[in-house]
Order: C-alpha cells, then structure tokens, then sequence
C-alpha cells in the first residue's frame, strides 16, 4: 500500500517553488514541515535533509548530471531537473538510501507527476550516475573547481578574492556546507526594581544562573542536547529537537532561536537602564526583543518593519516573550518619522543586505542575488542610514548591522556614513564583548564576522555615536 505522504513528492514540491517560482527555501520548507508536522520525525528530517542539501549543492548537482545525460540540465522539464537533482544528491551525500531504492523512487515519482514516458530516461541517467560518481572529474582552474565543489556562482567567488585570500574563501564555503546545531538565546532574568531606583546605570545582559540551569535541563529532559555557546553566556547550540512549538520551553518564551551574531549587536550597544530604542528593521524581532529583555522591564524598545505580514512575526515574538516595555509598529524606514526625531537611546538599523553571510541558512540566496542587486541594496542601505541617524539623540548609539561579508554593504557604508555626517564617530565597542572577538574589532567599533573563521554567521556590526 503506497504511503498517503510521500516525503519525496513534497520535497520536489519545495524544489519547484524554489527552483521555478522564485520563493525563498526556508520560507516554503517552514511552511511544509508546519503543515505535516504529523510525521514521524525521520521524514521530516530527511525532507530537510534533501531539500537543503540538493539546494545547496545545485551547481555541483548540475555538473555531475551533464556529465551522464544527453539531455543538459538547462534543457530538461522542470520537474526532471528537480527529480534528478534530488536523486543525485542522496546518491552522493545519502549513504543509508541505497543507489537501488534512489533511482526506483525517482522513477515513480516521475510517473506520478505524469511523465511515464521518461521513466527510461530518469532511469538510465541515475543508473549511470551511481555507477560513474566517484570517477567524475572536476575543473581544473581554481575558481572554477571551487564554484563546482561548493556549488557557489562564480562571480561571488571572484567577488570575495577582491577582499579575502583564497584560504578565509575557502573556510568559509566548507564551513556553509556544514551541518551544525541550531543556536538559541536564553531568556535574560529580569530585574523590575531597577525602575523603581532611577539610577542611569548599565542594563546588564547576563542571564540569572538559575534560570539558564533551569532552561537546560527542561531542554534536555525533552531530548534536546544543550552545549553553550563561547562567546556569550546565555547563548546555546541545540540539536536532537523536531518541532520547536512543541517544546513548553520555547512556548513559554525562555529561548528564541537566535544566531551569536546577532546576539552581539545590543552586546555592542550596551544600553542603560530606561534607555529609548528604536529598531527600524526589526522583523522577525530577536534584536528587539533580546534589547528589551537587557532593559530589565525598564525603558521602550518600538520594533518597526514595513509590511504587516512582518509587524505580524515580530508580534509573535513579542507575545512570546511576555515583555511589557517592547511594542510592533508598522513604517517605513525610508521616511522619517517626524516623532521620533531625537528621541532614541539607541537606534538599530539592521538593514536589508545580499545575505551572503547566511548562506549556510539560506542555501538558495546565492541562485538570487546578482551584481545589480548588490549595487541597489547599498543605496537603500544609505537610503535607510540617512533616515535612521534623525531618530538618535545627542550622545545616543546607531548601531548598523548586516549578515553579509561584502565590504560594500559594510566598511564602505560607514566610511561613507561618516565622511557624511561628522557629528557622529566610531564607539569603541571591546570592553563589550568576549575577549576572544576583541582584537578582531576594527576602528574601534566595526567586526566583521567570517564563518568558520568565527563561531558565528557571517555577519557585520559598526557601533557609532552622535557627538552633538
């Protein structure tokens, strides 16, 4: 009796809306893995597994399968490619599906979706596919052989030897294609009677002992393995969970899924008991939330975003969190909000980017951006900065951040910014942060994150005050 869910369907599903529609993959693997929440969690992981994987490895797939087939990938059907695709993948990374059962279900499926007529075709690529894999040889010239081994477009590549030597380059691409644990944030205890006191003093961002003791054990009691993360004493790596919603303690709101990086730009920022905050660009709401968690249950945090369907995510967080002193509110960060003007503390402009630092997360970013983009996201980036710095009051922290690599969308923008407004300079951010990432700190308050070369997402951070 055939299965009524069949895992390989649904992530040729994934694939085709990907791959075909332009959707974003952990957007629509979110979506499927919610919606059949049901399964066993073996299928729900090897849905994960092959749908990030075969994404991930696309460019590499591609080359392999042009090798053994007389039809080129560009010129298959759709549902082909993405059958194939998929099917090479396990072939090659899948060492417990064996070759046989590979190719006999890509072949059904094929017939399912109403292509009985290539079933010869689907089977004699894959057949001899697995029988020719290890000996395929790959390009000879340098980029080229890292673009096909790491499944990463050329021109990003050639865009990063600009700024990295050949060996950061490749640390970082092994470093995408690994597997690693989800990071997380510990809730930070909270401590009301600060706002009774008045007293301007450091918020703090350490979480009550016992509450991080009590948050992992609950966490390994449900069969979640908990091992802290070195640069922040709240921050954890966890793996062994399925669903998150279903975990008491993420619905309580005691962590938030949440990479390191992200975690230190309100480290950097440093905010002070009754501290007004603006984030500009807050969805999903980790940074805002995290700031309001540091606030103590003092002072405002107001997380903006532009769309509703983004206010919406940031409100789950908020409603998650059980916070008080944090609201969602709807805008546009290129128009400046006359009523904000000179009000904020701190203003935290992490700003739409290439994303080309998360590429481990968001396999398919790199299919999406081009050069083009590049240049336009850096002028909305400056677009955005122009309008942000209005909101921060004399003496008050801009913070910037992306989760990109690229010097345009970083270093370039705050020498610019800078050079533009010289009632603002660099904030010397080290005694905010762990001492292994102080030295990494240029200018006094920019760092650049590299994967694999730190224990993070690729990620960018620059910490500037307003002098006047």
């Amino acid at each position: 009796m055939a299965k009524p869910i069949n895992e390989r369907e649904l992530v040729l599903g994934i694939l085709m809306e990907v791959t075909e529609k332009g959707q974003y993959s952990h957007i629509v693997l979110r979506e499927v893995l919610g919606k059949y929440q049901y399964l066993d969690k073996k299928e729900r992981a090897f849905i994960t597994r092959v749908t990030e994987g075969t994404l991930e490895h696309m460019i590499e797939l591609d080359y392999i399968l042009d090798r053994f087939s007389k039809v080129k990938v560009k010129k298959m059907k759709p549902v082909i490619r993405n059958i194939l695709r998929s099917a090479v993948y396990q072939l090659k990374y899948m060492d417990t599906v064996p070759d046989s059962a590979v190719c006999n279900e890509a072949v059904k499926l094929a017939v399912k979706k109403g292509f009985a007529g290539l079933r010869g075709f689907v089977n004699g690529v894959l057949r001899s596919t697995a029988a020719g894999l290890d000996g395929v040889a790959y390009p000879k010239d340098p980029t080229e052989r890292l673009s096909v081994q790491y499944s990463m477009p050329r021109w990003i590549l050639e865009l990063w030897l600009k700024s990295y030597d050949r060996q950061t380059v490749e640390t970082m691409l092994r470093e995408f294609q690994k597997e690693k644990p989800l990071m997380i944030r510990g809730r930070i205890g909270q401590e009301p009677d600060l706002q009774k006191t008045g007293i301007r003093e450091k918020a703090g961002s350490e979480c009550v002992p016992a509450e991080t003791e009590s948050l992992c054990r609950e966490l390994e009691s449900e069969g979640i393995h908990v091992t802290p993360h070195p640069y922040l004493s709240y921050a954890f790596y966890i793996s062994g969970q399925d669903y998150l919603g279903r975990l008491k303690s993420f619905q309580e709101g005691r962590f938030s899924v949440q990479d390191a990086s992200s975690m230190l730009v309100c480290e950097a920022a440093a905010p002070r008991t009754g501290d007004t905050v603006i984030d500009v660009c807050a969805a999903p709401g980790g940074k805002a939330v995290h700031m309001a968690e540091m606030l103590r249950g003092t002072g405002s945090v107001e997380a903006r975003d532009l769309t509703a369907y983004k206010v919406g995510l940031i409100q789950e967080n908020i409603d998650r969190s059980g916070l008080t002193n944090i609201r969602a509110a709807q805008m546009d960060a290129r128009v400046v909000d006359a009523a904000s003007v000179g009000k904020a503390d701190i203003v935290i402009a992490d700003l739409p980017c290439s994303g080309l630092g998360v590429l481990g997360k968001k396999t398919d970013l790199k299919y999406k951006t081009t050069k083009e983009s590049i240049s336009s996201l850096v002028e909305l980036q400056r677009e955005i900065l122009s309008v942000a710095k209005t909101y921060v009051r004399p003496g008050g922290i801009l913070m910037y951040s992306t989760c990109t690599i690229n010097p345009a969308e970083n270093m370039d923008n705050v020498h610019w910014f800078l050079e533009q407004n010289p009632e603002f300079s660099m904030k010397d951010i080290r005694e905010n942060l762990c001492e292994e990432l102080r030295e990494d700190v240029k200018e006094q308050g920019c760092l650049q994150l590299l994967p694999g070369i730190h224990k993070s997402d690729g990620f960018f951070l620059a910490c500037m005050r307003k002098e006047r």
